[in-house]
């Protein structure tokens, strides 16, 4: 398959390393890059275009503006304001303030558009929902937060167990964020149930991005990685389930979702009484802080 147009929005490192993965896809013929400033996003598609000719691609890319994104098969939202991240506790929702009015105006540009969305600006899963309600069409708008969890849960449970990640299945629900929800009760490796050391696998979920950000500044690469398997189902381009942040009775959290041919069922695991509780504790806290967006007129 072949063809796609896909939009980047944001041309920091998250997007830098979309587009860079984007430009190896077979199946993406064109990219439309957005940025803060025209010169970073010239930058970025100049820096593409030397990548295009050493690696004999075919991906064409090029600067546009964000309304003009109307034209894409797909739009990825990575943008992220100018501000210090100070806080110790609940870290991606100290975005909230300072991202949250940015993604509501690109939401209000897009307003109308019909294709895929993928939000990766924390918090996503409350910036997925924001960009979603603003756009006016939220059927097909993804956060991706869930999907770097559940794979920084099984590189853990691997390493516990001394197996490769591949025979590992396990998911991480609810909240990107301090309100994680540690699926332990269903995992498995290499198809039998799985003994779950939840202290270490929880250690190991808050110091993976922290060991990341002290040693190159910012997560590019896993947020990137979930970006471009979250596109391949999405647009139907390969079947397979992703634990991604939707609508989920009202509340933008993250789920594991089944796509066939582009079209998502939820497939949420068998929860025990605990992992219920955390997941309604996980909803509850997502769903207020959206709620004070709006009280607070952050979006505005």
């Amino acid at each position: 398959m072949s063809g796609f147009t896909v939009g980047v929005i944001g041309a920091g490192a998250v997007g830098q390393s979309v587009a860079a993965l984007l430009v190896q896809e077979r199946w993406c013929a064109r990219l439309m890059i957005a940025a803060r400033t025209q010169e970073s996003a010239t930058g970025l598609v100049t820096d593409l275009e030397d990548m295009r000719e050493i690696t004999q691609s075919s991906v064409r890319a090029e600067t546009a503006p964000v309304t003009a994104m109307h034209a894409a098969n797909a739009i990825v939202v990575c943008p992220r304001a100018t501000f210090t991240n100070t806080a110790t506790n609940d870290i991606r929702m100290a975005g909230l303030t300072a991202n949250a009015p940015l993604i509501a105006d690109l939401a209000r540009e897009l307003a109308g558009y019909t294709g895929v969305v993928i939000v990766v600006t924390n918090p996503v899963d409350v910036l997925t929902r924001l960009f979603a309600t603003t756009m006016g069409e939220p059927t097909r708008v993804y956060g991706i937060g869930s999907s770097t969890d559940s794979a920084r849960y099984r590189i853990a449970l691997a390493a516990h167990h001394c197996v490769a990640p591949s025979t590992v299945r396990g998911w991480v629900i609810g909240e990107h964020g301090d309100g994680a929800v540690i699926c332990a009760s269903t995992a498995t490796v290499s198809g039998r149930r799985a003994e779950v050391p939840l202290p270490y696998v929880r250690a190991q979920l808050a110091a993976r991005p922290r060991q990341i950000n002290a040693g190159i500044g910012r997560t590019r690469c896993g947020p990137a990685g979930a970006v471009l398997a979250a596109l391949r189902k999405t647009l139907g381009i390969s079947d397979g389930t992703e634990a991604l942040s939707v609508n989920h009775d009202g509340v933008w959290l993250g789920i594991p979702l089944r796509f066939t041919a582009g079209h998502p069922t939820v497939c949420l695991p068998d929860l025990d009484p605990g992992e219920l509780r955390r997941f309604a504790a996980s909803r509850t806290k997502l769903d207020s802080v959206f709620h004070q967006i709006h009280q607070g007129d952050l979006a505005c």
